[in-house]
């Protein structure tokens, strides 16, 4: 079982779209690393997963 599964997660700011359709399973005692250049909504996914912030679509389920 994962302990943590993100299903067609997706968040526009206007008309830009921050995250599109991401989908992430993490099982529970495993590491993972989000990488990418800047402005690609690394921070935005995790603001999404600690509940910071509400998706336009989709979901996060943390354990």
């Amino acid at each position: 079982m994962s302990f943590l599964e993100i299903s067609g997660l997706t968040k526009h700011y206007g008309p830009v779209a921050a995250l599109a359709g991401i989908e992430l399973s993490a099982a529970s005692g495993s590491r993972t690393a989000i990488v990418g250049p800047s402005g690609c909504g690394k921070t935005t996914l995790l603001r999404l997963i600690a509940g910071f912030e509400a998706p336009d679509q989709g979901r996060v389920v943390l354990d």
